[in-house]
């Protein structure tokens, strides 16, 4: 009896004084009202012009959490505060399961979420997947060819873009990975250097600035975006300009990673980021409570894919690695791949075939999932030293879509982030017939840029209307013995040009007009056909 009471008394304890990670979540932001008329004390002028660009207002989510909760939460015995989110209104902190639960007694918190699932309120205790949830480990090979980049640019039709001068100008990227060293000296990353397009980072597990350190894995993925190296390596956005976010901690795995992440995605926010990529998952933990199941995989439940969702809302595109568990027992999507209203990319081969490490969907409530693929088997990457070799793992494939997402975007940028996704899920070769595999399948991003021009209209009747984007002149040629009549409204619907078209060819000068994207109306007898038409 003496033993048992003592075996009782020392579970007792450990279960008193074992560190647990929650969410605790608060009521309101009592400061809404200060910050709704002080817009630029949370945001910076670039997002406040994104939003004002895709006509997003201000909401509750875009308002800082409570100071006074912070410091009443961080004044609390045995609680420490981890990190933040202003979207989820929620502190991730860190305390026994006593000091956190005794947190819900404050009348400004709405309720706790452990990361320990057992210990949440109606939750059931699912098995967790024994998959590695390591999306950035890949394999180096480092004895294969140098080879070049072509394949994965040309796979995409990214090259054409490129020849159009669409190379991400104007869009900022931020990555949110496990580190970026050498990216401040290798060759590989010499041109961003010399155009001042690091525009900056920080360091989320160390709490500093110091962005170029930890592990290699963002060095990797932002040289698929942004390396070039002559004849070996062209990224997909050449002309991006990057911010480099640290928010993996390889020493070990715990959730605090997806507070992490989450922090870094608002930070993103706030500085004006277009294109997010983030070829980080999360299934496994070493704890082991905190791992998730398939089951709990439908964007509703992980904290990082919650906090993705809210993306789409703020203009920015999100794109993640679907994962590399194909080749695994649980073969599904990682956390936050499962997120709603962003772009779920999986990995293919150099002909386009599925490669089968990548994590296959859909999402446990059925969602199609992955979105779309590009390379990820033997991708072209640049190491910390600005060797050029190849990886594989939707680790590249990921960053090679965002960077194409952005110089499709740098070619439209007054689209709305929901119709650049759009637009790139339509031009996938598998639009119409998704599958668990490659979901829509490989984007093209030239069948893209014409779907948003209406370019394919054309062919169908008898005019040319060339070059669209356009500097100075456009030209109308009408293969036909009809006349018709030009009109071009700007995006106020404000008529700006009119001009009678004759059969043949007629030249008409657009260089009074300013730069921006213009909805033409082009009629004749039995004819009418409209479009955008974008002024450089």
């Amino acid at each position: 009896m003496r033993k048992l009471g003592t075996l009782l008394f020392l579970l007792l304890s450990f279960c008193s004084f074992a560190q647990e990670d929650a969410w605790v979540y608060f009521t309101d932001k009592p400061d809404e009202v200060y910050y709704t008329n002080n817009p630029l004390e949370m945001l910076s002028q670039r997002a406040l012009d994104r939003r004002t660009t895709q006509n997003i207002a201000l909401d509750i989510k875009d308002i800082p959490i409570s100071q006074t909760y912070i410091n009443q939460i961080a004044a609390t015995s045995g609680i420490t505060i981890m990190a933040k989110s202003k979207w989820l209104n929620a502190l991730h902190i860190r305390g026994t399961q006593f000091n956190i639960q005794s947190l819900e007694a404050l009348n400004f918190v709405d309720h706790i979420q452990f990361a320990n699932h057992s210990l949440n309120p109606s939750t059931r205790n699912d098995n967790p997947s024994s998959s590695n949830r390591n999306n950035e480990e890949f394999e180096i090979m480092t004895n294969f060819n140098y080879g070049n980049s072509n394949n994965q640019i040309q796979m995409l039709n990214g090259h054409l873009l490129h020849q159009q001068d669409y190379t991400g100008q104007g869009k900022v990227i931020a990555i949110l990975d496990a580190g970026f060293p050498g990216v401040d000296t290798a060759s590989s990353f010499q041109r961003l250097r010399d155009n001042n397009l690091i525009l900056g980072g920080y360091n989320f597990p160390d709490r500093n600035t110091n962005f170029y350190t930890r592990y290699s894995h963002g060095t990797n993925v932002l040289s698929t975006m942004g390396g070039f190296v002559d004849g070996q390596l062209v990224g997909t956005a050449p002309d991006a300009e990057y911010y480099l976010f640290i928010t993996e901690d390889t020493t070990s795995e715990n959730p605090v990673e997806e507070s992490y992440w989450v922090e870094a995605l608002e930070m993103a926010d706030s500085l004006g980021v277009d294109v997010i990529n983030s070829s980080l998952g999360y299934t496994d933990y070493d704890n082991s409570n905190y791992s998730y199941s398939y089951s709990q995989r439908n964007g509703q439940i992980g904290f990082a894919s919650r906090g993705a969702s809210i993306a789409l809302s703020k203009g920015i595109v999100c794109v993640v690695s679907a994962g590399n568990d194909g080749n695994t027992s649980e073969k599904h999507i990682s956390i936050p791949a499962d997120a709603d209203n962003i772009l779920t990319i999986g990995a293919v081969t150099n002909t386009e075939a599925y490669a089968s490490f990548s994590s296959i969907g859909p999402s446990f409530d059925g969602r199609v999932k992955p979105d779309v693929c590009a390379k990820g088997q033997s991708a072209t990457i640049s190491n910390t030293v600005g060797t050029i070799t190849t990886a594989s793992g939707t680790s590249f494939s990921s960053p090679i879509l965002a960077g194409m997402v952005a110089s499709f975007w740098s070619a439209l940028p007054n689209l709305t982030a929901s119709e650049v996704i759009q637009y790139v899920k339509q031009s996938a070769d598998q639009y119409n017939n998704p599958d668990i595999f490659k979901g829509y399948g490989v984007p093209d991003f030239q069948l893209a840029l014409n779907n948003a021009l209406n370019i394919e209209s054309f062919p169908n009747i008898e005019i040319v209307l060339y070059p669209n984007p356009v500097k100075k002149e456009l030209f109308i040629k009408l293969n036909n013995s009809s006349n018709g009549e030009f009109n071009l409204y700007n995006n106020l619907g404000q008529k700006v040009l009119q001009v009678s078209v004759f059969q043949n060819q007629q030249n008409i000068s657009l260089e009074h007009l300013s730069s921006g994207i213009y909805i033409y109306d082009f009629s004749t007898n039995n004819t009418n056909l409209q479009g955008k038409l974008i002024k450089q």
